[in-house]
């Protein structure tokens, strides 16, 4: 038995070997595109750096990046006119920074909460009158729910059952129903800032791969109980974000000029509905002068599960919740394989690309005799790492189609650690992105690595893991 223990074992050294070679050899020849840039903060490309801009700052949408670093990427590589793409748009920080600097913009959203986000935001900039506002105001001044005797019942799921308490759950039916006798602009602007304390006056935290639940749920407990704190009141919850809303879009010193004084030099925003690899092949060649963008990353993130409370609210079933996990990029264990080939022909080349690249194949077999051996925390991870790869590397090919001649793609994503290696997403998806075309500016790695989760912590020790922002240019 010890025989067989020492030649698995001997194996795994072999392949851990020939991992740390080829990503030492990748390393070497991207090293001197790497860039410490010390402006790049984790408060810059993260949700952090909204938190006290008006309008970013109403709904916490911890996977975005900041307009801040919109702004700098903007700046300092001289976009000043044409279009820009985020492919992966989450709540539209690319679209709203970019089209304040007077750039036209374009986003692709699967997720319904980015949409409603996204199309609220614009109604608010656009088709909103101030008796609209003004309805709003009266509606939270009065409270106009709590006298609503026909309230609407609130869509649950599986998991987001006992969320709130009974209080709080019948006050949000009062106010659902009360909202579906205003008009649509109204109900709209009216749902958003529900969708915004959703988890303030709920018994769950966002965290990353699932909703963490308060012991005060009586939700099924983990080892350790978790006590998340306050658990706001609900008229309390919705009417300081509403005032938040209203301080943002009408400033004291400019009552009643919400309207009038709006930036005519704005961009045009476009929002397409629905999975970048499914729009981006309908996308016209050389059409964006930039995309700027941050995919989700190789991590495991369920963001059907992290949004489960809002995606109920907007009316998405189990079907639907099932649906949209595997139509977005592979990032959560429970993604199946994609028919790439089928979405489009033309990826050929970068599956080929993806095939034929040393680092990714080793890790992808080295992952497999983990899962082989018994040894991973879920076997679900070798298939999520090599359909993340391969249909990132169909995003990259079409990004390279759809940019213009010299323009910019920039790219904010998170290293990995899986099973004791670290895969070196910047680089892997940097030798992509060459073979298909691009030049490598700069990966800017921001200052101060981050660790690997806890439990690789525990189990392997702590690794420092980049940050980046890739700068890619089409030749």
């Amino acid at each position: 038995m010890s025989s067989i223990s020492n030649i698995t074992s001997e194996v795994e050294i072999d392949a851990l070997g020939e991992i740390d070679i080829l990503d030492s050899q990748l390393h070497d020849r991207f090293q001197d595109k790497f860039l410490i840039q010390p402006s790049l903060t984790r408060l810059l490309v993260s949700f952090q750096a909204n938190k006290t801009r008006p309008i970013y700052r109403w709904y916490k949408y911890k996977e975005a990046f900041s307009a801040s670093l919109v702004e700098f990427l903007v700046q300092k590589y001289q976009i000043i006119q044409g279009k820009i793409l985020d492919p992966f748009t989450g709540s539209g920080t690319a679209l709203f920074a970019a089209s304040d600097l007077g750039i036209d913009v374009d986003g692709i959203e699967l997720l319904p909460i980015g949409q409603h986000i996204i199309n609220t935001k614009i109604l608010l900039d656009t088709a909103f009158t101030i008796d609209d506002f003004e309805r709003l105001k009266t509606w939270f001044n009065l409270q106009i729910w709590q006298q609503f005797e026909s309230p609407v019942t609130l869509t649950e799921l599986r998991i987001t059952k006992g969320a709130y308490s009974e209080e709080t759950k019948t006050a949000m039916e009062q106010y659902l129903g009360a909202c579906y006798q205003e008009n649509t602009k109204v109900q709209s602007v009216l749902i958003f800032t529900l969708l915004c304390v959703l988890e303030s006056v709920s018994y769950t935290r966002k965290d990353g791969q699932y909703l963490r639940w308060d012991y005060r749920s009586g939700h099924g407990q983990s080892k350790k109980s978790f006590n998340k704190g306050e658990v706001l009141e609900f008229s309390k919850a919705i009417t300081e974000k509403f005032n938040e809303l209203v301080n943002d879009l009408e400033p004291p010193t400019q009552q009643l000029e919400l309207f009038q004084s709006k930036k005519h030099h704005q961009g045009k925003i476009n929002l397409h509905l629905g999975s970048c690899l499914e729009i981006m092949p309908h996308l016209s060649d050389s059409t964006y002068d930039a995309i700027i963008t941050s995919p989700p990353y190789c991590n495991r993130y369920d963001y059907t599960r992290t949004y489960a409370l809002e995606l109920a609210l907007l009316g998405s079933s189990e079907k639907e919740l099932i649906n949209l996990r595997q139509q977005m990029l592979s990032c959560t264990v429970e993604n199946q394989p994609k028919n790439l080939l089928a979405i489009n022909p033309a990826w050929e080349l970068a599956l080929n690309i993806a095939n034929s690249q040393t680092l990714f194949q080793a890790i992808l077999r080295y992952l497999d005799s983990q899962k082989s051996q018994g040894v991973l925390n879920n076997n679900g991870i070798p298939r999520m790492v090599r359909g993340y790869f391969y249909e990132m590397a169909c995003v990259i090919q079409e990004s390279f189609r759809i940019l213009k001649p010299g323009a910019f793609l920039f790219m904010v994503n998170d290293n990995v650690r899986y099973a004791g290696i670290s895969i070196s997403v910047d680089m892997i998806l940097s030798d992509f992105a060459e073979k298909l075309g691009f030049i490598t500016e700069n990966i800017l790695v921001l200052p101060g690595d981050k660790g690997n989760s806890s439990q690789q912590m525990g189990n392997y020790g702590r690794a420092p893991l980049r940050k980046c922002v890739y700068i890619w240019k089409k030749q």
